[in-house]
């Protein structure tokens, strides 16, 4: 559905009227044009603390890029910015700085202690009102998890409040900040994920934090089409998010089943037919639904590479007033049938090496939300699964989740209007998110550079005021 109002604070007239009334002005965001479009391009900058491990790494994969690469000077507990390489120019942040920035990157990996945490402010403090429209913020650090002593996981941890409001301050121009919390040894994991939360493709992401661990793989692909001789199952696939998800897939290289349940075939077809892809029609509660998912899978390709667990269904009531098959149901949509599916498919070792798998949270599952028991309940047992499935899958297969926030969508047109310009304007961006949003964040983790990305929960929201 179009979004009426950011159209209409765009224009000279209503840009004046929203200022005059206090109103927000969402910038409209920029998206993916073509696969080809190069990932960041003009004026880049790079810092690093003292002891920095990221730096090297990260200006590997910009000075591969299309922008402009400058690293900090001036500075004496910024020293290490000089290690982003040689097509990195140098900036002395205690002069006029005369550029309009397109990312900011920060390698915090050095921080032992709070004291360290002054680095942020050397490079930020010059910097961060010199930023750009639909700019980028992208701090690394080390995952606190694996500090040895407090003071060095205090000023880690630390990181997640200093992007999370920096997030909310430059969310007025569309711009975002992210956090990638690094294993210690996971420098090679890190350039799927600097490409893509630098790039369009994380246009509604930010304020997010994302783990990154150590993988044996971290295989070079081709940007273009990462994806090329994959075989992907994408449920719930005949319409909005679903749809743009076996799109967004298929673009990048992959072979795409399209399941929905029978009365969807007509949509579902048109959806599979436009991407070469195939249709499969099942109802993933039906008992019998993992064995003919299996099943069909094993006699068109042999096994399957990314399994994408999109469908979903609401049955709203507040709890009291909530019939038994409003809870049953929902419970077996959102959550049971995502394991009993993945379950058949290892059982019969049809996942294959190195594969992936995608389910789909929510911020109901995080935040909780009025008359939505259920599904909170069940949004939030799909994160509690991810997470415990991390640690056990085997030969190289990872599991995330995405969360989406206020996507536009046919559900959400249906909300009554005061409703959805709340869930619009409820979040750092001040508009709606669109399906090929969530679409390109699996397309992230799908990808086969991104074997250290396991065990995540990343919004699709905009940075969404409510939840974490």
């Amino acid at each position: 559905m179009s979004d009426l109002y950011l159209r209409i604070v765009n224009t000279p007239v209503g840009k004046t009227a929203a200022q005059s009334l206090g109103l927000p002005a969402p910038v409209p965001l920029k998206r993916l044009k073509r696969t080809d479009q190069p990932f960041i391009e003009g004026d880049v900058l790079v810092g690093a603390a003292s002891g920095g491990k990221a730096i090297a790494a990260i200006g590997s994969t910009l000075s591969a890029s299309a922008a402009t690469l400058h690293h900090a000077s001036g500075n004496e507990r910024l020293k290490d910015s000089s290690k982003a390489g040689n097509k990195a120019r140098p900036m002395d942040l205690n002069s006029e700085i005369d550029q309009k920035f397109s990312a900011l990157v920060f390698d915090a990996t050095g921080f032992k202690g709070p004291d360290d945490l002054r680095a942020l402010y050397d490079f930020f403090h010059p910097t961060i009102k010199k930023l750009g429209g639909n700019a980028r913020v992208l701090v690394i650090g080390q995952n606190p998890a694996t500090c040895r002593k407090a003071p060095q996981a205090a000023a880690q941890q630390a990181l997640e409040g200093f992007v999370r409001s920096i997030g909310k301050e430059i969310g007025k121009k569309g711009s975002t900040a992210n956090l990638l919390w690094m294993a210690p040894g996971a420098e090679q994991q890190l350039e799927s994920s600097v490409r893509f939360f630098l790039s369009a493709r994380s246009a509604y992401v930010s304020g997010q934090v994302v783990r990154i661990g150590k993988s044996d793989s971290a295989p070079a692909t081709n940007p273009v089409a990462p994806l090329t001789g994959k075989v992907a199952l994408v449920t719930g696939a005949s319409r909005g998010i679903g749809a743009a998800i076996a799109k967004t897939l298929a673009r990048d290289g992959a072979t795409v089943i399209g399941l929905d349940i029978p009365p969807a075939m007509e949509d579902l077809q048109r959806v599979t037919s436009a991407i070469n892809g195939k249709a499969l029609a099942c109802d993933i509660t039906d008992e019998k639904a993992p064995t003919l998912i299996a099943d069909f899978i094993d006699e068109h390709f042999g096994g399957v590479d990314l399994v994408i667990h999109n469908a979903g269904i609401t049955r709203d009531k507040t709890l009291g007033n909530m019939p038994e098959h409003f809870w049953d149901m929902t419970i077996a949509v959102n959550l049971t049938a995502e394991e009993l599916i993945d379950e058949e498919l290892a059982k019969r070792e049809l996942m294959k090496e190195n594969g992936r798998i995608v389910c789909i949270s929510s911020i109901s599952g995080i935040a909780g939300n009025f008359g939505q028991t259920n599904y909170s309940t069940a949004k939030s047992g799909v994160i509690g699964y991810v997470e415990a499935m991390a640690r056990q899958l085997k030969k190289g297969v990872t599991i995330n989740a995405v969360a989406p926030g206020f996507i536009e969508t046919q559900m959400t047109a249906a909300m009554p209007v005061t409703i959805r310009e709340a869930g619009r304007r409820m979040n750092s961006l001040s508009q709606g998110g669109q399906p090929v949003d969530v679409a390109e964040t699996i397309a992230w983790y799908c990808s086969p550079a991104s074997s250290g990305v396991n065990g995540n929960v990343v919004r699709v929201c905009g940075q969404s005021l409510i939840g974490k």
